[in-house]
């Protein structure tokens, strides 16, 4: 044999012997495995809570319109011109028990009126309502209430729960963290079990669970199936929740700004403060001095202007600036529609419309009242509800994935080991330094995400370098 011929046939034993290089999902999937596994041990418990007080909001409506019939539904059938909605202000003013009148919210069909006060001394968002009998103009009661929905106090103590466990700005990083790394998990998830599924050139194994499983394999099946299925909507709640989180919420409105997909706001400027006959009706929270006797002529000129939903809210005037009358439906058709009313000429100086909305505007309402529960009615709350149920059912399975993993015998009650390390070793250059890159950007713009994300980095290297001891005294 030539030695050429030995040359190339060492050659060919060297690339024999030589590891096929591996694609881009070999190399990622022990680190998005193992970044899986520390989310759902650690991150399970704030997705559980955010599930279970997220489904309980989602029914809350029901359950408020029953405890609440005596003040919502109105007890006479109402007739046009019977009580005007100036009378029902005047009767309100006369028995609350928390000063600074600030709008009013007309008897939609079947309803009652809403007069709302504030005083400067109540929580954001929270208002001191007076429910008027429209028909009659008799006081029904009164009740604290909460934002654009008007939540009465049972659903905004469930609503409080769910956006921050009742501990305050603090409490908001709780569902932060929660949304932040719902996408995560439910994505790297779907990776997972996706490639497993073309492993066995099985589609079917997507979407059905294994049939004969067993133990361990059984549990996963479901787990991924139901994650699998669910993916949309875990994703559209992730969404959505992060638009009013405390830092990531800040963010996304500095994008829609920039990217010109922000709410158009009303021009409610005047050349004069408002006069007229009705003083006091401000205090610390209120209003400038003005005739309370307008508002019927108020609400008139925004009907004249088209704005036709029969839920609507009527700001009364600071100094300097308008009435305003704005459509507060957020069922679909969303109805959100706003008039500037001048307080001299009663006549409306601005409006804006829903139509008008950038894309991505109507884009974001759409999907804060699709996560409310508002936009399909009961639907979208059941829609909402089968949601929560499915979360809980998946945080429940993957801890039960956790124990089946334990040993057999030797240690009953300890759960399974961890999913071994070592994921970002394996990774070449080029490859980390993207993923380095692609974590710092996510970190950026998500903060709690980058956080809690260094945090596991850090436990983990910890960890390691405690095995690496113990090894070694061993």
């Amino acid at each position: 044999m030539s030695l050429d011929s030995n040359t190339r046939v060492d050659q060919t034993r060297k690339a024999a012997a030589r590891p096929a290089p591996q694609g881009v999902w070999a190399l990622l999937r022990p680190l998005v495995l193992r970044l899986h596994f520390y989310a759902g041990v650690l991150i399970a418990p704030f997705l559980l809570v955010a599930a279970v007080s997220g489904g309980l909001y989602a029914l809350s409506p029901q359950l408020e319109r029953v405890i609440y019939a005596d003040l919502l539904e109105a007890p006479t059938a109402s007739s046009p011109g019977q009580v005007s909605l100036a009378d029902q202000v005047t009767a309100a003013e006369r028995v609350t028990t928390v000063n600074g009148l600030v709008a009013v919210r007309p008897a939609p069909e079947g309803g009652t009126t809403r007069v709302l006060f504030d005083d400067g001394t109540m929580a954001e968002s929270y208002r001191h309502a007076v429910f008027v009998d429209p028909a009659t103009g008799k006081v029904l009661g009164q009740e604290i209430v909460y934002g654009t929905s008007g939540a009465m106090p049972v659903r905004s103590w469930i609503s409080d729960l769910h956006r921050t466990l009742h501990l305050g700005e603090t409490g908001r990083l709780y569902s932060e963290l929660a949304a932040s790394w719902l996408w995560v998990v439910a994505l790297g998830g779907l990776a997972l079990w996706v490639t497993r599924a073309r492993a066995r050139r099985s589609g079917r194994a997507v979407l059905v669970p294994e049939r004969g499983a067993r133990g361990r394999a059984k549990t996963r099946s479901w787990h991924a199936v139901l994650g699998v299925w669910l993916l949309l909507g875990f994703l559209a709640l992730s969404a959505t929740g992060l638009t009013w989180s405390r830092l990531a919420g800040e963010n996304v409105t500095d994008l829609r700004a920039r990217m010109g997909w922000s709410t158009p706001s009303l021009t409610t400027t005047t050349a004069a403060p408002a006069t007229g006959g009705h003083a006091d009706h401000g205090g610390s929270g209120g209003t400038a001095v003005v005739n309370v006797a307008d508002i019927d002529a108020v609400l008139a000129a925004a009907r004249a202007a088209d704005i036709a939903s029969d839920q609507v809210e009527i700001g009364l005037p600071k100094p300097g600036a308008t009435w305003t009358v704005t459509e507060v439906h957020r069922a679909y058709p969303t109805a959100v529609d706003a008039a500037a009313v001048d307080p001299a000429t009663l006549t409306v100086t601005d409006t804006v419309r829903f139509a008008d909305y950038p894309f991505m505007a109507k884009l974001t309402r759409w999907g804060v009242d699709i996560h409310m529960g508002v936009l399909f009615g009961l639907p979208n709350q059941i829609a909402l509800a089968g949601l929560a149920v499915g979360l809980v059912t998946m945080v429940v399975l993957g801890y039960r994935m956790w124990w089946q993993r334990r040993p057999t015998t030797a240690a009953r009650w300890r759960p399974g080991p961890a999913i071994r390390p070592g994921g970002l070793r394996v990774l070449p250059w080029p490859a980390l330094v993207a993923v380095a890159v692609v974590v710092v950007g996510i970190g950026f713009f998500l903060p709690v995400l980058g956080v809690s994300l260094l945090a596991f980095l850090l436990v983990d290297i910890t960890l390691a370098a405690y095995r690496r001891r113990t090894s070694r005294a061993g």
